[in-house]
């Protein structure tokens, strides 16, 4: 037999007595537990409506739009060359269909903007507590820069209340940033926030980089994805790309020089090619980005660029 355990839960109350009458009440709400038995489930209690909120974020990755084919856009090389994962690697391991990464997007006869470039990781944190996570998700970035759903299309909807948040946007061999203030984000219009617009403000000192066009885009070099950018010293990591490239089944001649193809972590620059010496190798990347960093005062190889986005702590 099934029974149904009822009980309330109280924030307050109080009895009242009048002509011989006394009334005990709570405030509070009824709960019935939950009961599951024979392919039967049977629960009641008070049902809050789904609310969501809706994004439309826009970000440089330094890395693709180092030496553009097309001004303005990213390479998407990765797309081109068929590197690009149906699944995410962020925690989420969000899918999408294969034919988002067709020209375009989904119908492959779209804008060339709107090709897919990678993965991006978005997260929500509270307003009032920008150390506090709410919600985070992969999304795809187009080459344009606009961040859009697994659909290849659509803006950004995360299952939160309407209010205050900011906005975090962290990818895999680039070093994230973050919105300086909360941002308010609606349920009936998505709510633009451009990380390439130089007069955006992020949280952090120098948490982007001035690209020669005015815009700003998120560091490359965190080839380890350990939120720093080092060229040399400890863990430093061109020698991540180092021994990689060392280590890769296919470099029977253990040169350095040997370059590994694929969805690489090391290929800082995205364009399917991990390298860590000779021409367009990767290190170099690393090493002008240290060297170029307004907080390098002494041009030390050494400087470490370091990530601006709180840890989370919940």
């Amino acid at each position: 037999a099934q029974t149904i355990e009822k009980f309330s839960i109280d924030n307050g109350g109080a009895s009242v007595s009048t002509g011989g009458l006394e009334v005990v009440y709570t405030i509070g709400e009824v709960n019935i537990q939950e009961r599951v038995g024979s392919g039967i489930e049977v629960s009641e209690g008070f049902i809050s409506a789904n609310t969501r909120v809706l994004l439309d974020a826009k970000v440089f990755l330094q890395g693709p739009i180092l030496s553009p084919g097309t001004p303005g856009l990213m390479d998407d090389d990765l797309r081109l060359s068929g590197y690009l994962p149906t699944t995410s690697l962020y925690p989420d391991g969000l899918t999408a269909a294969s034919s988002v990464f067709n020209a375009g997007g989904t119908s492959g006869t779209g804008l060339a903007q709107d090709d897919i470039v990678d993965w991006i990781y978005v997260e929500i944190r509270q307003g009032n507590d920008n150390s506090k996570l709410v919600r985070a998700q992969s999304c795809l970035l187009q080459r344009d820069g606009d961040i859009v759903d697994a659909d290849g299309v659509s803006s950004v909807v995360f299952n939160a209340a309407q209010t205050s948040y900011y906005i975090v946007v962290k990818h895999r061999n680039h070093l994230g940033a973050m919105s300086d203030v909360a941002i308010g984000l609606l349920e009936a219009s998505p709510v633009s926030v451009d990380f390439t617009n130089n007069a955006f403000n992020t949280f952090g000192s120098d948490a982007q980089v001035l690209l020669g066009s005015g815009d700003m885009a998120l560091w490359t070099g965190d080839a380890d994805n350990s939120g720093s950018a080092r060229f040399s010293g400890s863990n430093n990591d061109a020698n991540v790309i180092k021994d990689y490239i060392l280590a890769d089944p296919g470099n029977g001649f253990n040169s350095v020089t040997y370059t590994s193809t694929g969805y690489l972590n090391i290929d800082v620059n995205m364009d399917g090619n991990g390298r860590f010496s000779g021409s367009n190798n990767d290190s170099n990347i690393i090493k002008d980005n240290v060297l170029a960093h307004p907080g390098n005062g002494f041009n030390s190889s050494t400087y470490v660029i370091q990530g601006t986005i709180p840890p989370i702590t919940n």
